[in-house]
């Protein structure tokens, strides 16, 4: 079933009463559609926004993730290599005392 509306025009209608602050019936009533057209089309213009909203979310901690494994890998290494250094006496342990 093909859309009655085009997208731009349902867009601005729901623009109308998130925004703008309309009403949903004022504003079905100029624009000549039904009340429920215009419920129908918000709800999917919300779910719309979170489901963006949670696909930005997903990418930042996927790039938060490779960080710390990143950090994570490079303290391993590091832990490593001062561990085989300590065992062959290359690294002095010095005592700081407070005056």
């Amino acid at each position: 079933m093909r859309s009655k509306y085009p997208q731009e025009f349902k867009d601005e209608a729901v623009r109308q009463v998130v925004e703008k602050g309309y009403g949903v019936q004022d504003v079905a009533k100029r624009l000549g559609i039904t009340d429920k057209s215009l419920y129908n089309w918000i709800n999917k213009a919300k779910r719309s926004l979170t489901q963006s909203q949670e696909l930005d979310e997903i990418k930042r901690l996927k790039a938060e993730l490779k960080r710390v494994t990143e950090e994570r890998d490079i303290l391993k290494e590091a832990t490593a290599y001062f561990a085989s250094e300590s065992r062959k006496g290359k690294i002095r342990v010095h005592k700081f005392t407070a005056r």
